[in-house]
Order: C-alpha cells, then structure tokens, then sequence
C-alpha cells in the first residue's frame, strides 16, 4: 500500500505510523524528540504532511540548513561592523 503524503494534509499519529509503516512507540518517540515536529490539539497530535516530507527526506533539511547558517554567518558579520 503507497499512500501519497499531501504536504498541506493533516494526518493523525496512527496515519502516520499506517503511512510511514513504523510502531506507535516509534511515532511517539519521533515526536517527543522533535524529529516530527507537531500540534497537540485536543490532547491528540496532529501532523502537517510537509513534517512528514521532512523528516523521510533529510537531505532537504541539510540544505536548507546550510543556507540558513550562510545567511546566519553574513548579518552576524554585517552586525559585529556596527
């Protein structure tokens, strides 16, 4: 079963562990260490489709890091000149 993940979809912490084929201990355990990050609503967790597109593609993450810190690095510079 391949289930598409819809960045804009809000899944569930049992769709999640259905679509990621992983335990619910692993989900929780995902969640408690912020590699999922999510929304606690109504005392149950909701997760966004792009969260879960981040954490199956952390090559992305990395880029996406790297820019950050290179922009990071050149207004640290352009501040530390004041």
């Amino acid at each position: 079963m391949n289930e598409e993940i819809k960045p804009g979809a809000v899944y569930t912490t049992a769709e999640t562990q259905k679509i990621l084929r992983i335990s619910e201990s692993t989900v929780k355990r995902l969640l408690k260490r912020g590699l999922i990050r999510a929304n606690k609503i109504g005392g149950q967790y909701r997760i966004l489709g792009k969260e879960l597109l981040r954490a199956l593609s952390p090559e992305l993450e990395k880029e996406a890091e790297k820019s950050y810190l290179k922009i990071k690095r050149k207004v640290i510079g352009k501040i530390n000149k004041w």
